[in-house]
């Protein structure tokens, strides 16, 4: 509890590749926070894409308006108690940054996941057909393929989606909210 009395919330952004394993891994642990009775919230990117930024495009300058609507929305919801996972590829760091900074100034738990599956894995799995798509010509700005996706230099976790099971990388990002006195 805050010392408002309010349950503590954060927002965990999950970065990474198109079909890395973001939303599969935020599913898993809302689920399981969910069970503990916790509140929790999933802000999916391509949800969100629907509802909150329809009109945006893959510019650079859309691509960060989309990141800070979403962070804008995670931070209001994580500051009233929420656990608010965030997967969303966020290809800018500095994007990625300004949420962060914006979630520091409001004295807002942050943490920043790395979801660190390799292009070649991500698009043998091609959850949504992107990498075959942009293959065939039929789309280009695919996020690490033919537009740029920034890594994070120092995540709060890095997973390895492609080496480790579901249940394990939730487990892994459950506990470093445990860790860090987040949940």
């Amino acid at each position: 509890m805050s010392e408002r009395g309010t349950p503590v919330g954060a927002t965990v952004w999950l970065t990474g590749l198109p079909s890395a394993g973001k939303t599969t891994i935020a599913r898993a642990l809302a689920e399981r926070l969910a069970a503990e009775g916790r509140r929790v919230e999933v802000l999916d990117g391509d949800e969100i894409r629907t509802f909150l930024s329809a009109g945006l495009g893959f510019t650079r300058g859309d691509r960060d308006t989309n990141v800070q609507r979403i962070g804008f929305v995670a931070e209001l919801l994580a500051s009233h108690g929420v656990t608010v996972l965030v997967p969303v590829i966020a290809p800018y760091a500095d994007s990625r940054e300004a949420v962060r900074e914006r979630h520091r100034a409001e004295g807002t738990g942050y943490l920043e996941v790395h979801v660190a599956t390799p292009v070649e894995v991500c698009s043998q799995r091609d959850v949504k057909g992107l990498y075959a798509r942009q293959a065939a010509g039929e789309i280009s700005g695919l996020t690490g393929v033919d537009d740029p996706y920034e890594p994070p230099a120092s995540p709060d976790l890095r997973i390895a989606a492609h080496q480790q099971s579901v249940p394990e990388s939730a487990e892994a990002l459950r506990a470093l909210l445990s860790e860090r006195g987040l949940l």
